[in-house]
């Protein structure tokens, strides 16, 4: 077994929120600058910039993982997490057809760009990206769950755009695979102020909008190799693969 340190929550120009700088190279950069093993590409309600992003990566020692930050009909934040490009793009389909459609306003939200290798514009996403989709958290779980990838609540306790800001509470039957805490929340305060008991494996990761931000915080995993399926074994605690927790 190996120690990685692992930041699962990294936004992109494809973002609105996303600043101009988050670009395929410079996020690599960072994360390799500070010592990251591995990242998820999850951008708000796409994926297409992801796949550019893990084939930089892994020319460069990076293990990328893809997905996206999905904002449920409740309007709380999931990461979900896909385990290859097939699924990935089932993914990007799903999210299409479900999003709400409003037409991007970039003076008020930023802009949404798709660029490529060399930072040039190959597309210019014209639905607003922060919007919810039309689909419940347990309606996006299953469908996360059913094509093998991972479905984690994103920054759980913050007062906007969480689970609890917008449900009142972390329900005990909750199908996810694990809770994320942000950068305000360390683990002992949120096991203090929320209890365990459901169970469910904590991460923490930046939510970088910034080049900054990337690996500010992060979740150590302990796993043999960087690859997607040993992270679901981590969240399982199966064959010495875990997720460990830092106060």
């Amino acid at each position: 077994m190996a120690l990685f340190r692992a930041d699962l929550h990294i936004h992109t120009v494809l973002s609105p929120c996303g600043d101009l700088s988050m670009s395929p190279s410079a996020i690599v950069d960072a994360a390799l600058e500070r010592n990251i093993q591995i990242i998820a590409i999850t951008d708000h309600n796409s994926t297409l910039q992801a796949p550019l992003i893990k084939q930089i990566g892994e020319q460069r020692g990076l293990a990328v993982w893809m997905g996206a930050e999905v904002t449920t009909r409740e309007e709380a934040h999931c990461v979900v997490l896909m385990p290859d490009e097939t699924n990935l793009s089932q993914l990007q389909q799903y999210l299409e057809y479900h999003l709400i459609k409003v037409e991007n306003n970039v003076d008020k939200f930023g802009y949404q760009l798709v660029v490529d290798h060399d930072e040039n514009i190959v597309q210019e996403y014209p639905w607003l990206l922060i919007t919810a989709i039309n689909q419940s958290i347990d309606e996006i779980a299953k469908f996360v769950h059913d094509r093998g990838g991972v479905f984690i609540p994103a920054h759980v306790t913050r007062p906007m755009f969480s689970l609890v800001s917008q449900l009142g509470f972390i329900p005990p039957d909750l199908p996810a695979d694990a809770l994320e805490l942000s950068k305000h929340t360390t683990y002992d305060e949120f096991v203090k102020g929320h209890g365990r008991h459901n169970k469910l494996p904590i991460v923490r990761s930046s939510d970088a909008h910034y080049i900054a931000d990337i690996g500010s915080v992060f979740t150590n995993l302990e796993l043999e190799t960087t690859l997607f399926e040993e992270f679901k074994l981590a969240l399982k605690a199966i064959d010495g693969r875990r997720i460990i927790n830092q106060s």
